[in-house]
């Protein structure tokens, strides 16, 4: 794993005050807020989120951050403190980073489905700067972290017994606490603390390791960034549907499904939201009408019977099920890393769809974290926390 050192080393503490600009880079939006700290573990937030469009995902992306802070600055009136070109800002970047301080880090690679030129191997805030400028936007990048250190810093502050920030969305990432002395890296202090990148989306690109199938392989020989980032094509959000998807089509191929039918819609690639999964498997009626209405109406298959519904809800809950259990096996390697941590309470940071929006995902992660780390703890000292304004 990458295993990046980020330059954060202070855990928040709760008592930190003041109004700050965020600018939040995610694989669908981009939000920008004004983040005031109220000192007491509280903190108010007042953002507008904007829908990143395929163009700028494909070729403009810098611009359009401009132009949406631009907007923002507008709306709300905001300007430079007196004697101060500039207004300060904190920049969540969801994606991979080799950062080299707290306010530079050169992009690693694209993905999410981003793929803009001219930008991996640069530093994501000259990148940014160069299009305030160009925008005439007075904003200044003081701080850049990617978005599980921010999510592991939100929940921080709230709950300073915070070890782990983890991104279950459109991607996956983690970050963690880790002990100066084991970073091999950090040539600097070896004294204290210091939170850690795991980038672990990329865990396993030799692909040797996780229970790979053939409708993985096929999704990840037919993605943008084929051979990368292949844990995160098993258990996140952008592609869980896609490997349902190839599961239905090769069980039509059979003619195991749908009297061997598919349709135009579902024939084509991502066409199989993990939001349906989402619908499929918490459809709990006798006849699967949840079911029906995704896969007659949504995707224009031809009339399905219940064993078509019952098997296309099997498959969904099979591929959900891995995917949660992958996770919570991820998240227990971690924390078992520091295990002079696990005497005490442990918090966990997590935002994302799949966490806030998959049935029961909460539910399992604790289910099968007892497995690797112990009902005592998980039961008594483990605490999951949504920190979804990371």
């Amino acid at each position: 794993l990458p295993m990046i050192p980020t330059f954060v080393n202070r855990r928040p503490t709760g008592r930190e005050t003041g109004s700050f600009l965020a600018l939040d880079l995610g694989g669908t939006n981009l939000r920008v807020c004004q983040v005031t700290l109220n000192g007491d573990t509280t903190y108010e937030l007042v953002q507008q989120k904007f829908t990143i469009t395929l163009e700028a995902k494909a070729s403009r992306l810098w611009d359009f951050v401009a132009e949406c802070v631009g907007v923002f600055l507008e709306e709300h009136d905001l300007k430079p403190d007196p004697g101060r070109r500039t207004i300060p800002c904190g920049f969540t970047f969801s994606f991979p980073i080799f950062q080299t301080g707290i306010a530079s880090g050169n992009l690693s690679m694209w993905n999410k489905g981003f793929t803009v030129p001219n930008s991996v191997g640069r530093d994501v805030v000259n990148l940014t700067q160069s299009a305030f400028q160009r925008h005439h936007v007075p904003v200044e990048v003081v701080a850049v972290v990617n978005d599980t250190v921010g999510t592991l810093m939100t929940s921080g502050y709230s709950y300073p017994d915070t070890q782990m920030g983890i991104i279950f969305g459109t991607g996956t990432n983690a970050a963690y606490w880790e002990d100066l002395k084991n970073v091999g890296k950090w040539e600097g202090d070896k004294g204290g603390e210091m939170v850690i990148n795991l980038e672990w989306g990329a865990f396993d690109n030799a692909t040797t390791v996780l229970p790979f199938t053939m409708h993985d392989n096929k999704l990840n020989r037919k993605s943008s960034n084929h051979g990368l980032q292949v844990y995160e094509k098993m258990i996140s959000g952008l592609f869980l549907g896609e490997v349902v998807r190839n599961a239905l089509l090769y069980l039509v191929d059979q003619r195991l499904l749908f009297g061997g039918r598919s349709s135009e819609i579902l024939n084509k690639s991502y066409t199989f939201d993990t939001a349906y999964m989402s619908e499929i498997v918490a459809d709990s009626s006798p006849d699967l009408k949840v079911v029906q209405t995704v896969l007659e109406s949504t995707l224009d298959l031809p009339p399905t019977t219940l064993i078509d519904r019952k098997a296309v809800q099997n498959v969904c809950n099979m591929i959900g099920t891995r995917g949660v259990r992958l996770s919570a096996a991820a998240m227990a390697a971690v924390l078992l890393s520091r295990p002079e941590l696990l005497t005490s309470s442990v918090s966990v940071g997590i935002d994302g769809s799949m966490y806030q929006f998959y049935p029961n995902f909460e539910r399992d992660l604790y289910d099968v974290s007892r497995v690797f780390l112990g009902a005592d703890f998980v039961d008594n000292r483990l605490k999951l926390r949504l920190a979804k304004d990371g």
